[in-house]
């Protein structure tokens, strides 16, 4: 063990409050410290007292005889040491004072490996005493499992994961309100390195390829290293290293690349290695590498490669396999392309113009390949722009517009050609360059009684594409402009709104004219309805003087007074407004000889009739006499007359 290196030291605290003492030693194994209160081991059983695992001693709710010389013991196998005295003097009496909470001392950060166990330690103060609680920052609960709270608010963590990384909050809490204080850490658990893949050894012929790959993890994330024979591996054309140095792959493997390949991952938290061996197989007898590899250019897209057979060993060939790469491109980006044994020569396709390509050939038998042929390299040929895609508008009698798209298969181009003529002349008008970015272009000065042909092609370094041929005719245009000349569009315009406007206000006129007509027809089919009426009541019924009239004999149209009164209550009233200007008194009428006309002297003379004005109830109807009335004197009045025959017969 070394020498403390933090000791105790003294204090002086009120009663009711909080002490604290500290110290620390390093050791091999980790030394563990005991704290002796007056040269005694310190009570672990008062609630009161709190040790922490990292020599931290707490004491809350001092008293007085919590006062005493404190010093810590650190023990291991190698040795005893002892710390420092320091004093504790508890002074005063507990206060009933309020003070707001405090936190006397906060979480620390943490860095830690996994498996290892945390303390955070918080100390709150104050008066009332305050709650303590812990949170983390980011949200996420603190959860259950392996958590521990020691004393009044230090929180243990054991067997820590990477899942416990993480930022804690410790809060002081005044109870019963939303006062308090904070005071947060970070802890840091890191995870050696270990391997999710460990690199497997391998046994490859001459002239292939060997891929070892090493997957490793852990807090924070380990960088591989990779040896050979425990020499730092260095890359080179055929020896690659990918996918941040999880992969090594080596291109064309001969016998000097036998060894054993180490893989070793390393981080802040720990490293570990694996390693693997590759084999080179190596059979006497291997046929020699093919000769004569020569390389040439077909088209923009196509190379014809050919080779001749080796020099030795060509008996047990049973296939040739072309290689193919594009210059620019590293090894691992290389294809390759199988051959028979009777086939010397290969068409490769499907190849980027204007690109450089290499090339080189081994021949295989069962018992593995030769070396490699000589490299040779070619380039495609540049390529023509496609054909554009090309519209023609037609923008009057003398003018038309061509349109085309812009598109990525057209490739890199320059800019456009464009060429139009007559149909029946042999010479173009053009070519009219036009830039890359130009999309329509208008021909002007036309003559619309012929038909045109338009060519459009798009051109580049290596010459003209094809070209997109169109033809139009003005001849429609000119027939359709004479046939359907251009209106006025304004007076036209003008001449709509006051069209639109007239038929608005006829229809209104219109409608108000039908609403007059049926109030029209409606008041005077019921004014006609009552005249008639009365008119043939008049004509049916004479009339009787007043004083013979019997109130309980009064019948109008078959019904007693009593039922008219009744009806007359639940019923319409009738207008005598109404009757008196439908049916004015004639004077001529009132002038005329008063008496009970016959039927016949009516039907012969309606112009006589006497047309009452009278209200209703002046009406009624009686029963004729069976015998002819007496003669009267002149001016006398029939109906002085007129016998009281008392109620009249309900007829």
């Amino acid at each position: 063990m070394s020498d403390f290196h933090i000791h105790p030291q003294n204090a002086v605290v009120e009663e009711g409050g909080v002490a604290r003492f500290q110290c620390q030693i390093h050791g091999l194994p980790e030394p563990v410290i005991l704290w002796h209160k007056n040269s005694m081991p310190v009570n672990t059983d008062n609630e009161r007292y709190t040790l922490l695992p990292k020599g931290v001693l707490q004491i809350t709710g001092l008293r007085a005889e919590d006062s005493g010389i404190f010093h810590c013991v650190a023990t291991n196998i190698a040795n005893v040491k002892f710390s420092r005295e320091a004093r504790l003097t508890v002074s005063g009496s507990h206060s009933s004072v309020y003070k707001d909470p405090m936190i006397l001392v906060g979480p620390e950060n943490l860095t830690l490996t996994v498996h290892q166990t945390a303390v955070l330690e918080c100390i709150a103060t104050g008066n009332p005493r305050p709650i303590v609680s812990w949170s983390r920052l980011d949200g996420r609960p603190i959860g259950v499992e392996g958590i521990q709270v020691l004393g009044t608010g230090n929180l243990m963590i054991s067997d820590l994961t990477v899942q416990h990384s993480g930022i804690y909050v410790c809060a002081a809490n005044k109870p019963g309100t939303r006062v308090r204080r904070t005071a947060q850490g970070s802890l840091v658990v890191q995870a050696p390195a270990e391997f999710v893949q460990h690199p497997q050894s391998i046994s490859r012929p001459v002239g292939t390829t060997a891929i070892f790959t090493c997957v490793a993890q852990g807090e924070p994330p380990p960088q591989i290293t990779w040896l050979r024979n425990g020499q730092i591996l260095e890359t080179s054309d055929h020896i690659k290293l990918k996918n941040n140095n999880s992969t090594l792959s080596i291109y064309g493997i001969n016998q000097a690349d036998e060894a054993i390949y180490q893989c070793l991952a390393e981080n802040s938290a720990g490293s570990t290695q694996a390693s693997a061996r590759l084999t080179v197989l190596w059979a006497d007898g291997l046929p020699s590498p093919p000769q004569g590899v020569r390389a040439e250019t077909v088209s923009a897209t196509t190379i014809q490669v050919s080779w001749e057979k080796p020099l030795q060993n060509t008996k047990e060939i049973i296939g040739y396999v072309l290689h193919i790469r594009k210059a620019a491109d590293p090894v691992e980006m290389e294809y390759q392309e199988a051959v028979s044994k009777s086939t010397f020569q290969q068409l490769v396709t499907d190849l980027e113009p204007s690109t450089s390509y290499s090339f080189y050939i081994k021949a295989y038998t069962s018992r593995g390949a030769s070396k490699a042929s000589e490299v040779t390299v070619v380039s495609t040929l540049g390529e023509v722009p496609a054909m554009p895609s090309l519209f023609i508008k037609v923008i009057n009698s003398t003018t038309v517009q061509a349109t085309w798209e812009p598109s990525i298969k057209l490739g890199q181009h320059k800019g456009f050609k464009l060429y139009y003529r007559k149909v029946h002349l042999s010479q173009y008008t053009g070519p009219v360059l036009l830039a890359s970015n130009v999309t329509a272009y208008n021909i002007t000065h036309l003559d619309a009684s012929v038909v045109y042909e338009v060519k459009l092609l798009a051109y580049n370094q290596h010459g003209d594409g094809n070209s997109t041929v169109r033809f139009v005719s003005l001849r429609e245009t000119v027939e359709r402009t004479v046939l359907n000349p251009p209106c006025d569009c304004m007076k036209d315009e003008q001449s709509n709104k006051t069209s639109t406007t007239g038929i608005i206000i006829g229809i209104h006129i219109g409608v108000t004219c039908i609403i007059f007509c049926i109030l029209f027809l409606m008041f005077g089919y019921r004014g006609r309805l009552l005249m008639c009426k009365n008119v043939q009541e008049q004509l049916s019924t004479p009339q009787i003087p007043r004083s013979q009239r019997s109130t309980t004999g009064l019948v109008l149209n078959g019904a007693t007074r009593r039922d008219r009164d009744d009806r007359d209550l639940n019923g319409k009233q009738l207008d005598m407004n109404e009757l008196e200007r439908l049916f004015p008194a004639s004077p001529s009428q009132e002038q005329q000889e008063k008496g009970i006309t016959s039927a016949h002297s009516l039907s012969a003379s309606h112009d006589e009739t006497q047309i009452s004005t009278l209200p209703l109830d002046e009406f009624s109807i009686i029963e004729e006499q069976p015998d002819p009335l007496p003669k009267t004197p002149h001016g006398s009045s029939p109906a002085a007359l007129a016998p009281d025959h008392g109620p009249a017969n309900e007829g």
